[in-house]
């Protein structure tokens, strides 16, 4: 077995990195230099959710399993692209948009859903993304699913001050039913191979609510 392709799916970690609402900007400064000290060091300030990350299911719920708790399993298996690429802004996706890929569902699965928003990264226009409908979630759960990644900077709606939300409902179920979360995904109309291996392992970090990930696509040989 070798690896044949790997298409990178994660957005740069920097001071342009584009962060959901009030959540802190990240910032990297030089801590050390090899002129000064013999080797060069960065200080990164910067939020769990930072860049392409995943959600434990602590994110949202007190009581829940923090990251360092977790099977790694949900964080690596065979991908399933569900293109849903055309919803509009604000627009949720329903089940009749999943349906078409219900077979290929099950536990173990990491479901990529490409919304084509990525496009809008760095931009106003990135926080008008689709967002999962409770529905549409509820049924991937019953089929197994456990780890959902979406190219949008959040599975639910962002909220503003013209669209209030809803209370995340999708962020709640997932959660409850101890799955994971990636956001801020980018590239997922790339993976057009079939049966890729997805890996978004985070980085260790203890009792935490998230943390980045490289996440990546591989097709396998």
């Amino acid at each position: 077995m070798r690896v044949r392709r790997i298409v990178d799916l994660s957005v740069p970690v920097g001071p342009g990195t584009q962060v959901y609402p009030g959540d802190p900007v990240p910032r990297a400064s030089v801590h050390a230099t090899v002129r000064r000290d013999g080797f060069n060091l960065l200080r990164l300030d910067m939020g769990s959710q930072t860049g392409t990350h995943v959600d434990a299911p602590y994110h949202f719920q007190d009581d829940a399993p923090r990251l360092h708790e977790l099977d790694l399993g949900l964080f690596t298996g065979p991908g399933v692209l569900v293109d849903v690429r055309g919803t509009g802004a604000r627009e949720p996706i329903g089940w009749e948009r999943v349906a078409p890929y219900a077979n290929r569902l099950g536990p173990g699965i990491v479901v990529l859903i490409c919304t084509g928003w990525s496009a809008h990264y760095g931009t106003e226009a990135y926080f008008d993304h689709p967002y999962l409908g409770a529905d549409a979630c509820r049924r991937m759960l019953d089929l197994g699913v456990r780890t959902f990644c979406v190219d949008a900077i959040n599975i639910d709606e962002t909220p503003d001050e013209t669209h209030p939300g809803v209370g995340y409902p999708v962020h709640h179920l997932i959660a409850g039913a101890g799955g994971v979360i990636g956001e801020n995904f980018r590239n997922l109309e790339l993976v057009d191979f079939p049966d890729p291996l997805i890996s978004c392992l985070p980085i260790a970090l203890e009792n935490a609510d998230g943390a980045p990930v490289r996440a990546v696509a591989m097709q396998l040989e």
